[in-house]
């Protein structure tokens, strides 16, 4: 960037430094612009005053054209005047296709730390197995294996979308996405589960409390909490509305009892039943949450929110009382392979009963010998 004093325009994101003009003294102004493209802060020479007949006004319709996307950034522009799809020229043309769609922001975060540097400025066919085989091995070594498969997926969506498109030619190889094991089911036996809930009613963070009840008493996704709205909410029926659910497809689940009366008690201060800042959407509670964890003295590894959505399926399955289709719509699982995980809970509990009933008949059994064996005894006496 230069070094030499910026100065501000009337135009907002537009300033410019002063420099001698090329092959000459003559001293003519250089403006730049700052923006910001999917988050990421981007500055940028938009042109000299006299060699490119740049102005303030000018360079802000620039500005304009990048933000909303009818020009690209400098980086990009001369990648394509060279003829080169990048990795980081396919990722900018994947995003204005996927700025609105869910998790793009954690991609958009993938990318920067993971793939940018080592493969922005490749192409796809100059991209070899053993560059790929670095980074998983890298990222191995401090990042969890779901982290890993996600970033892998990543970078071949981005290959994928290019080839797709006519952009590039495919990748010379295949990229081995790592199997992980999603099956972490949480649970908290009684004494943690009541230390937990003492440790929600000791908590001075109102909406971290309460959003730990739900997820408990629903089963609740963290983002569809985020989402709820006072209107999702059926008192009159006894249901919840979930807005843009994870399997996309609408969705209600019922409204019990526990859960009605933690939804009375808040306060109605925004059009969301746990608002964000200036009552706008949530998009975070870790820290409220996290300080609630430890505080009941939980495990470290227990996830506060998406834990206690595995304690109430838990429950529910270990009841017997449920079953596994029910069990499935309650959770609003997609798929019933998700629900099977709890299977062996409810096998438990059937298992545990058929052993009661075994019991049950068997004092009924030795009851009746008691009384029948005494009685043979008399007669034969007889």
């Amino acid at each position: 960037m230069p070094a030499q004093k910026r100065v501000k325009t009337n135009y907002p994101g537009v300033y410019y430094v002063e420099s001698k003009a090329t092959g000459s003294a003559k001293v003519e102004k250089i403006y730049y612009i700052i923006y910001r493209k999917n988050g990421k802060l981007i500055e940028e020479k938009a042109g000299r005053q006299h060699q490119d007949d740049m102005t303030p006004a000018r360079a802000s319709k620039m500005r304009t054209n990048r933000i909303e996307g009818k020009q690209l950034p400098n980086t990009v522009q001369r990648e394509i005047e060279k003829g080169k799809w990048t990795i980081n020229r396919l990722w900018e043309e994947y995003t204005l296709q996927k700025t609105d769609s869910k998790g793009f922001r954690t991609d958009k975060n993938r990318y920067e730390l993971y793939l940018q540097t080592p493969y922005g400025k490749k192409e796809s066919c100059e991209i070899i197995q053993l560059d790929v085989d670095r980074l998983r091995i890298k990222l191995s070594k401090t990042k969890s294996p779901q982290t890993v498969k996600h970033v892998l997926a990543l970078l071949r969506r981005i290959a994928n979308f290019g080839f797709n498109k006519g952009l590039c030619p495919a990748l010379s190889f295949k990229i081995e996405i790592p199997t992980v094991d999603n099956c972490k089911t949480d649970d908290l036996n009684p004494v943690q589960l009541a230390g937990l809930l003492n440790a929600i009613e000791k908590s001075s963070h109102n909406i971290a409390a309460n959003m730990m009840l739900t997820a408990l008493y629903t089963g609740m996704r963290r983002g569809e909490m985020f989402k709820l709205q006072w209107d999702d909410l059926d008192f009159e029926r006894g249901f919840i509305h979930l807005r843009d659910p994870k399997g996309k497809v609408s969705q209600k689940i019922p409204l019990n009892s526990a859960a009605r009366q933690v939804f009375t008690n808040l306060p109605k201060e925004s059009a969301y039943v746990f608002p964000g800042r200036n009552g706008n959407q949530r998009t975070d509670i870790n820290k409220p949450v996290n300080l609630i964890k430890t505080a009941a003295g939980l495990p470290k590894d227990f996830r506060p929110l998406h834990g206690l959505r595995h304690v109430y399926a838990s429950m529910l399955a270990s009841s017997g009382q449920v079953d596994m289709y029910t069990l499935q719509k309650l959770m609003t699982h997609k798929s019933p392979v998700m629900t099977q995980r709890y299977a062996h809970l409810r096998d438990d509990a059937l298992r545990q009963a058929a052993d009661l009933a075994g019991d049950i008949i068997n004092d009924a059994i030795n009851q009746k010998c008691a009384t029948i064996v005494p009685l043979a005894k008399k007669l034969k006496n007889e």
